[in-house]
């Protein structure tokens, strides 16, 4: 692969996405290398056993899922869809022209924001919760070419500005009447029917999907309700447009059922050698007998990798939705050694009597908590593998894994996110005296 191409998009340094702008992929990845010694140099780890970066397969349109907001740019400007400007918590920037999706999720984008900027639907409010429209979620696979489209709302009425968007306070005012009950449907105020908006706008995809302007195959399209003040995406009811409620990938050989809401990682191609490079670490203790613990399981994409190689290999996570993906997942994968656990890792592992043989460690970006660590490290296993999204988390659990006996034996780092400051590091740890 060629690294000396550099990220020109127009929007580095104003979106708050990518970070690294007028460089080459070459000098991203040797500063994110050093960024690593450096963390390592402070938690007093020999460089010996460090095996450098490995560059993303795909450094442009890598990512399989895009969450984009809608708001504006500034103070009652025109309604934008896209990511926050960078250290802003209000302004959105349109981000239709992304060099790290795939071009399907810029049409996608265009279209919708197009769609509901012309029907004069108004975005929720941060400061007074009012509003419709919140965030367009996105999937597509890189190996199935699957397209998953989700559009998240409120449940407030469809109630669209009225002339030009700099009376956007009357129309707040106009929804807090109409919540209040003090005013009806009527010529001031137009309401529009949320089924058949959402059928014009499922419609509206499904022509451009027809006419080649979407390369990929839209499989499902969706309707999410969140009420939630976060601004996050949180399903309070799903509600099935078109096609199904997932969509499906393929990675390291396998078979993945993706929802809306799964938990599977961003960058699918970098994901298999994050993968990879995990069994190779931990593959003296997969054996036909062994039992293997995969905490943090997600979806069980590692518990399903590990599995033809174990006797049995369990997946423990948080999300009921990502479990119940996993279990179909395997099912259709044809593994029946294994067992997928809903709970949080430490209430789960309190509550087993079975010992594994073998531990692998995926977190979210805060790490694991000490009462886990606890426990994972009671069960004095000769080798853990930490795969860790933030390494900054790893180097701070490492205290505690380095107090219970066990040391880094071998490090690696992969570009999960090319253009961001963010990446992966995979790490075997030996518990000393069982080398």
């Amino acid at each position: 692969m060629t690294y000396d191409v550099i990220h020109d998009c127009s929007l580095c340094g104003i979106c708050g996405g990518c970070a690294y702008g007028a460089c080459t992929y070459e000098e991203q990845l040797r500063d994110k290398d050093a960024q690593m010694r450096k963390l390592m140099e402070e938690a007093q780890c020999s460089t010996d056993i460090y095996e450098g970066i490995l560059g993303s397969p795909l450094i442009f349109a890598y990512r399989n899922k895009m969450e984009f907001s809608f708001g504006d740019s500034s103070k009652n400007g025109p309604l934008t869809l896209g990511l926050h400007k960078k250290k802003s918590f209000y302004d959105i920037v349109d981000t239709d022209c992304c060099l790290i999706t795939h071009e399907d999720f810029n049409v996608i984008q265009r279209l919708t924001r197009s769609y509901f900027d012309e029907l004069g639907l108004t975005f929720m409010d941060k400061r007074s919760h009012l509003g419709y429209l919140r965030h367009l979620l996105v999937r597509r696979g890189v190996n199935s070419q699957e397209i998953l489209i989700d559009l998240v709302t409120t449940s407030q009425p469809l109630i669209p500005v009225m002339g030009h968007r700099l009376i956007n306070d009357k129309v707040l005012y106009d929804q807090e009447a109409w919540l209040r009950g003090e005013i009806k449907a009527s010529s001031a105020v137009n309401i529009y029917d949320e089924d058949q908006t959402l059928e014009a706008w499922k419609d509206l995809l499904l022509k451009a999907s027809e006419d080649g302007h979407i390369e990929g195959r839209i499989c499902s399209i969706m309707h999410t309700v969140n009420d939630r003040p976060a601004d996050a995406i949180i399903n309070e009811g799903s509600t099935v447009l078109y096609g199904s409620d997932h969509i499906k990938e393929q990675l390291c050989g396998l078979d993945f059922k993706i929802t809306p809401f799964s938990f599977f990682q961003t960058n699918t191609r970098s994901a298999e050698l994050i993968y990879d490079k995990a069994i190779s670490y931990i593959g003296d203790e997969l054996k036909s007998d062994a039992v293997c613990f995969d905490l943090f399981s997600g979806t069980g994409t590692i518990t399903q990798i590990a599995a033809p190689h174990v006797k049995r290999a369990v997946g423990v996570e948080i999300v009921p939705e990502a479990v119940e993906s996993a279990r179909d997942n395997a099912a259709a994968n044809g593994l029946d050694n294994c067992e997928f656990i809903c709970g949080d890792v430490f209430e789960v592992l309190k509550g087993l009597d079975e010992k594994p043989d073998a531990v692998i460690l995926d977190p979210p970006r805060d790490g694991v908590s000490p009462k886990a660590l606890d426990i994972i490290c009671s069960y004095r296993v000769p080798e853990l593998v930490y795969i860790s999204c933030k390494p900054q988390s790893f180097f701070r659990d490492l205290a505690i894994l380095r107090e219970r006996g066990y040391e880094p034996a071998r490090m690696c780092a992969v570009d999960q996110f090319p253009w961001t400051r963010n990446t992966e590091l995979i790490v075997k740890l030996s518990l000393k005296g069982d080398e």
